[in-house]
This record gives C-alpha cells, structure tokens and sequence, in this order.
C-alpha cells in the first residue's frame, strides 16, 4: 500500500494510473477504522481496479469544536487495518494540504431543504463541511466509484446532491450498515462508550426493528412515540426519531409506494449515536 500526504504527488500517480486504463474506487474516512469502513474497501475492490482510501478529520464538518477535538485519532491501528484490506493507495492529508492556510470564508452550497431537517437541524453547517472536503477530495482524486456506508443516509443524499451540482462524473454506491453481534452499528464513536452505555447501545437498533415489524399495522405516529418512550427510559437523550420517504427524507404518517427509512439520532452517556434501516 503506498501512503500518500501531498495533493500533487498523488494527483501525478492517479494520473499515471488513468494513462493505464485504471478504474478508481474511493473511500472517504475519518479514520478510526473499523469493519464498517473496511467492508467498504472490500466492496471497491468488486467495482474498481485501484481502491484509495482517505482519512482526514474535517474540522469544516465539526459544528461542535469539542467533538472535534475528541475524535479519535489511531493512524498506526489504521494502517495496519488497511494492508490486511485491497486498499491499495492511502491519502493522509493535513488540514492545510486540503484547505491551505486557513479556513474561513469557503465556498456553500444549496443543497436544498434536505440540509435544514434532521441531521442538519441538529449539527448546523454540518453538512456545508462535508460539501467543501468531499468537493476538494472528488476532484482531486477523480474517481469513477464513490462508496459511502448507509449509517450516514442523510449525508450520502447531500454528496449525490453535491455531484449533480458539481457534475462529477462518479457513481456513488450506498453499502449497507455493518453490525455489531447485538446489532448497533458500528461507528467510531462506538469507541468513548463507557462499559455500561455500549450494553445499552443497541437499543437504537431494537427500536428501529420494532418500527420494521409493525409499521404495517399501528400507526407511524403512536410508534415513533413508543420507540421514544422506550428509548428514553433506557436513558437516551433522543434528538429525532422519523419515518421518511428515502428518496427526500420528507417524513411520512401512513405506508406509501416509495421506499421508506426510519432514522434516529439520540445522545447516550455523552455520546452521539445514530442510525436507520429500511422499512
């Protein structure tokens, strides 16, 4: 695996690649690797001839500067994750190699109504930071595959929405959510849970599942504040709990023909957890 950190010694090796008639399969990352990521790079791998992986923790995408501050940084661990997976380039830049000498007063962009609910009501400006480091990464890197796990539903649609305005010519590919054994989707956050917070973690899971399997026959209103309910006495501090049209995230009260997704995002011992599944 060759390790990248400049932005012109790896635009000039993509470029040899290109000549070679290689397809690029991309992965962006925050690090803190994890079998989620590396099913990812393993799905690349089928739909590329070269799979990069980036790990950069963006400090635009951090509505809360604490969180930033305490997001998990293991590059060795990383690395060696990574030479046991088909990545075959890494990029690890610094913030100044993405963003130069500072980072005030960058590009925005309409991402429409889907930015202002959820995710984004929650995390303002949240979503401006994933546009300005995805725009710089796709156009440096210029891959044909853009693989992105499902757990961040919310911000795969905002980057789709980003390459229709920017016209990059990548397909994005949605892998599903991998799970732990008693089903909480594996995150790196899953790492500050305390002992007794990871036991009751999955809850967020159990809750969705409980939704899948009785959507069809109570109402959505009475089992969004059941999940509710449930969650709360378990001790989360619950910020949303929906069932949406996938297609817009546009919450829907009754089944319709589109598909449909329940999401939730709640606070448990401090620490942020989301997730979703498919109806």
């Amino acid at each position: 695996m060759l390790i990248f950190k400049d932005k012109t010694t790896l635009a000039a090796y993509l470029k040899s690649l290109r000549r070679q008639g290689k397809k690029i399969g991309f992965v962006p990352t925050m690090g803190a690797l994890h079998e989620g990521h590396l099913s990812l790079m393993k799905e690349a791998s089928t739909h590329a001839d070269v799979v990069i992986c980036s790990i950069f923790v963006n400090p635009t995408q951090f509505n809360d500067r604490k969180d930033f501050e305490k997001y998990p940084i293991r590059r060795e661990d990383d690395i060696k994750k990574l030479l046991g997976s088909p990545t075959e380039l890494l990029f690890l830049p610094s913030v100044e190699e993405i963003y130069g000498p500072n980072t005030v007063n960058l590009e925005t962009y309409d991402f429409g109504k889907i930015e202002k609910m959820l995710e984004g009501v929650h995390r303002p400006g949240h979503f401006q930071g994933v546009g300005q480091v995805m725009r710089r990464l796709l156009e440096l890197i210029q891959p044909e595959v853009l693989l992105m796990g499902q757990k961040d539903y919310q911000q795969v649609l905002i980057i789709n929405t980003l390459i229709n305005i920017l016209k990059i010519n990548a397909q994005l590919i949605i892998c599903p959510i991998v799970r732990e054994p008693d089903g909480l989707a594996m995150s790196s956050r899953n790492l500050r849970l305390t002992e007794e917070a990871r036991r009751k973690a999955s809850g967020i899971y159990q809750t969705l599942v409980y939704i899948k399997d009785n959507y069809r026959r109570s109402p959505f209103d009475k089992l969004v504040k059941k999940g509710i309910n449930f969650l709360e006495k378990q001790g989360f501090q619950v910020e949303y709990l929906t069932i949406a049209n996938s297609r817009d995230l546009q919450v829907v009260n009754k089944p319709v023909s589109s598909p449909m997704i329940c999401l939730a995002a709640a606070w448990l011992d401090g620490i942020r957890l989301i997730d979703n599944v498919f109806l």
